[in-house]
């Protein structure tokens, strides 16, 4: 009896510590990573006067063409749900029967899903996150709708494909302490670049360009593909120290 009591009293075994998200060791997983950034920016640059003069219309425009991006790259470069990419084959071993089927399902899903609470919980939260930093309350909520949608796009498909919902994980995400790297570095790297586009827009120059919300547009894109690449080349495995 109490051996029973004592074996239910031991506490369960700690979570493993949270280790980088590998991109897939393949050869279209590894052209896709290294065009993604390009591609990312393109978006800004190529569209950035007819977003100057029309906001509105230009991020509706940009969304399908964002999303599209971001589920190739979930879907061809990252492990799902937080999997670790399968072991490189050795030579001389043989090949497992492939199941294409199941394979393309096993992604598909969490794709899937990613992007439903890409579009029902992360755009709505960054959304009162803008209202609350000082978006315009009375005006311009569509540009501000369109604003939180493109930032959810930019730091959370990724995430929910790559560590699911696991309540433990997203702590360390929300508290910082998860390891860098690149899927992580581009979440992270979107929010600093939108804090760093809002600062031209109060300053009293008079430029069309700085009316709400188009430098911080630009900002999160540049931010993003900035995220990715030092989090991906440079800052690999470490995690954030707060003081």
């Amino acid at each position: 009896m109490m051996d029973s009591l004592a074996t239910n009293a031991v506490p369960e075994q700690a979570q493993p510590p949270a280790k980088p998200v590998d991109i897939l060791q393949n050869q279209p997983s590894q052209f896709y990573a290294n065009l993604h950034p390009i591609l990312l920016l393109s978006l800004p640059l190529f569209s950035f006067r007819s977003l100057v003069d029309d906001p509105v219309n230009t991020l509706i425009g940009l969304t399908p063409a964002l999303a599209i991006l971001q589920a190739i790259y979930c879907l061809v470069c990252l492990p799902s749900t937080g999997q670790a990419p399968p072991p490189p084959h050795k030579p001389g071993q043989k090949k497992k029967a492939a199941k294409p089927a199941q394979d393309v399902w096993a992604k598909v899903v969490p794709a899937s899903l990613s992007f439903i609470l890409t579009f029902t919980l992360s755009a709505p939260l960054l959304y009162i996150i803008f209202i609350l930093f000082g978006a315009p309350l009375t005006t311009h909520h569509p540009q501000t709708l369109l604003l939180a949608l493109h930032l959810a796009l930019l730091t959370s498909p990724q995430l929910y494909y790559a560590h699911g919902l696991d309540a433990p994980r997203w702590l360390q995400i929300v508290s910082l302490q998860l390891p860098i790297d690149e899927v992580y570095g581009m979440s992270l790297g979107a929010c600093v670049g939108a804090w760093i586009g809002a600062i031209p827009i109060p300053l009293d120059w008079d430029r069309e360009w700085q009316k709400w919300p188009v430098t911080i547009i630009v900002g999160l894109y540049f931010g993003a593909v900035v995220g990715k690449l030092v989090g991906g080349y440079v800052c690999k495995g470490m995690k954030i120290k707060l003081s």
